[in-house]
């Protein structure tokens, strides 16, 4: 459903990273419409003016810019 707002924040994390850094940036067709202090900051601002779901919410925390890979072995 946000694949297109997730999709410009990974071929831009670096730059946002940098210009954003310790902060919440808010993501709507592939532009940042915001950036706060914490995500409920962000969440509570941002629904007054845009759809629930139609943004994605994203810290630019060194954690949060780490790459995160989940290994399952499931069977099915």
């Amino acid at each position: 459903m946000l694949e297109k707002e997730y999709d410009y924040f990974l071929r831009n994390k670096e730059t946002l990273f940098a210009t954003y850094h310790n902060r919440v940036v808010v993501i709507k067709d592939e532009k940042i419409i915001g950036d706060y202090d914490t995500k409920e900051k962000a969440l509570k601002e941002t629904i007054k003016e845009h759809e629930l779901g139609t943004f994605l919410i994203q810290e630019m925390s060194e954690e949060e810019m780490e790459d995160i890979r989940f290994h399952s072995r499931v069977y099915v």
